[in-house]
């Protein structure tokens, strides 16, 4: 039996590819499957198909996804994702969903980012969601056991083998012993360690980093984190909420509290159709040197533009805040911050198959790394749940099937065990939520959009005693369930991806893609490594393979003339 953690986009692709093997596989999630944060994406999905564009080519997406990345992203991986695209989004066809089509039935595409050619392909503005209703969809098909409000806390690892996982039901506390041949890794990554972050408050709190590095497996560019330029900042408990970025591409305009149109300061070329890290890059800086509003944001505008165009081309802006804020964007700005959105680092893997340093272990989507470097091309993420889904379901698979044995651990178990009872008896003075709202406000305060030496110092002496106050936690379950506990565990896994992303920004000394240093504002060639981290070895330097001739010829400057750049 193969287990799958994570039963977003990337969990249920490699489960359905379980499942059609005929290999026994179990998915668990602690959110319900048909609202995973897959299907929060609104943009679009990546795959050369040439609908559109007849001499685009999946050499020359990889040429684009390589120059996105700043040359951080591992070839390889990029090659198996942009040859595999095409099948990715054969296979989401079979299974029944419903692309945005020519009217001569053509899968339509758009241009999404920088990408050379139009080969983003969408479902409205709700394509994640509609990938994760075909994909939960086919999985019921499929007979596919699968349990949502089962928090995951440990894996079982012997002799540097895994053999399943621990667990508890978030309403009533169950403790799951799930014995498997293989276990799958698609929880997501860490943005949930900031302030404000695109994420709900209880998912990318960074569990996959814990499980995987407290198993064995190590970490790969941690501090690589996308920052999406505008997040709402109110309400409190949506701070961080995306206000999607086709309010610039319709015409939206940024100002800030003085009304400079400031973008013209920054990218007066592009001005508000300017590249994400630079947008955010820009609006972090205005707040920074005292020109932000009153809750420390800038104003995104839209007022100007027909009522008609705002409900038809910005429907869901429109209706978000009308429903957080009783704001009426057609006659209003919007109050926006940048807000951290996609961890383009994760767990390392090897770029064939997905495998970790532990046998039988695989990560896959935001839990792992490889694809996207120092700046995530718009739309890859989507793609690339679909091609490693299928990718590591076979290799698990095989995995699964090569076994004459399985050893087991009952140290290994009593320790998860005990783990979970401890946290149970603690009745210690610190609460658990104020230690999260703590380390969030470290994280934003010294590894956000800008960071230097100082900062992250200060960043890491921060984190440092939010650790020894942790020692002393209470944990309190009550009538309405467990989620104190689970709250607890997030706490333990943040910690540990934040110390994870400090050291690996405070390593990485110049400024490249989405990490900005203000005191190595110049990119280092000799940087040009990825940064693995481990708390036992600390961080090491990775050479990257070199590119491929046949796509290197084709990594040009992209114009993005009339295009919103992501």
């Amino acid at each position: 039996m193969v287990l799958v953690i994570g039963t977003g986009g990337a969990g249920l692709r490699a489960a359905i590819e379980l499942a059609e093997a005929g290999v026994d596989v179990l998915a668990v999630g602690k959110r319900p499957k048909e609202d995973a944060h897959t299907a929060l994406a609104a943009g679009g999905i990546n795959a050369a198909l040439s609908t559109m564009d007849p001499e685009d080519s999946w050499q020359q997406h990889a040429a684009d996804t390589l120059k996105e990345s700043y040359l951080l992203a591992d070839p390889r991986t990029t090659q198996i994702v942009t040859q595999g695209a095409a099948r990715g989004i054969d296979d989401l066809e079979r299974y029944g969903m419903a692309f945005a089509r020519e009217e001569d039935g053509r899968i339509s595409q758009r241009f999404f980012g920088a990408h050379k050619f139009r080969r983003t392909a969408f479902a409205g503005d709700y394509t994640g969601l509609e990938i994760q209703r075909t994909l939960v969809g086919r999985a019921g098909q499929l007979d596919i056991p699968v349990l949502d409000g089962v928090y995951i806390t440990r894996l079982l690892v012997h002799d540097g083998a895994v053999f399943g996982a621990y667990g508890f039901d978030l309403t009533d506390g169950t403790r799951y012993l799930i014995h498997a041949d293989a276990v799958i890794l698609a929880a997501g990554g860490h943005t949930r360690i900031w302030r404000r972050t695109s994420s709900r408050r209880d998912e990318n709190t960074g569990d996959s980093f814990r499980l995987a590095v407290e198993a064995g497996a190590r970490l790969r560019d941690p501090e690589l984190v996308q920052f999406h330029p505008s997040g709402i900042i109110e309400p409190e408990n949506a701070a961080g909420t995306l206000v999607s970025e086709a309010a610039r591409g319709e015409g939206g305009i940024l100002r800030n509290a003085l009304g400079e149109r400031f973008m013209s300061r920054y990218d007066p070329a592009r001005m508000e159709l300017s590249t994400r890290d630079r947008v955010a890059l820009a609006s972090y800086t205005e707040i920074k040197e005292g020109r932000g509003t009153p809750n420390g944001g800038v104003w995104l505008d839209v007022s100007h533009l027909p009522r008609q165009t705002i409900m038809t081309r910005l429907p869901r802006v429109y209706q978000t805040l009308l429903d957080l804020q009783m704001l009426d964007i057609t006659r209003d700005p919007i109050e926006i911050a940048p807000t951290a959105h996609y961890s383009m680092g994760g767990v390392w893997v090897r770029p064939e198959d997905h495998s970790t340093d532990v046998r039988g272990l695989y990560a896959i989507g935001e839990a792992s790394s490889g694809l996207h470097g120092a700046n995530r091309l718009g739309g890859n993420s989507l793609i690339e749940l679909l091609v490693f889904g299928r990718i590591t379901g076979q290799a698990a698979a095989a995995y699964s099937r090569s076994l004459t044995a399985h050893t087991r651990s009952a140290s290994a178990t009593a320790r998860a065990r005990a783990e979970i009872d401890d946290l149970l008896a603690a009745d210690g003075p610190e609460n658990v939520r104020a230690l999260q709202r703590a380390l969030r406000n470290t994280m934003t305060e010294h590894a956000g959009v800008v960071r230097n030496e100082e900062g992250l110092r200060a960043g890491l002496a921060e984190l440092s005693e939010i650790e020894k106050r942790m020692e002393k936690v209470g944990v309190h379950p009550d009538i309405a369930g467990f989620q104190d506990l689970a709250h607890a565990f997030d706490l333990l896994s943040a910690a540990l991806a934040a110390r994870a992303t400090l050291e690996a920004a405070l390593e990485r000394r110049e400024t490249r893609g989405c990490h900005n240093r203000s005191d190595y504002p110049d990119l280092d060639p000799a940087l040009r490594v990825n940064l693995v981290w481990s708390p036992t070895t600390g961080i090491t330097h990775e050479s990257i393979p070199p590119v491929p001739d046949e796509i290197a010829s084709l990594m040009e400057e992209v114009s993005t003339e009339g295009k919103l750049a992501e």
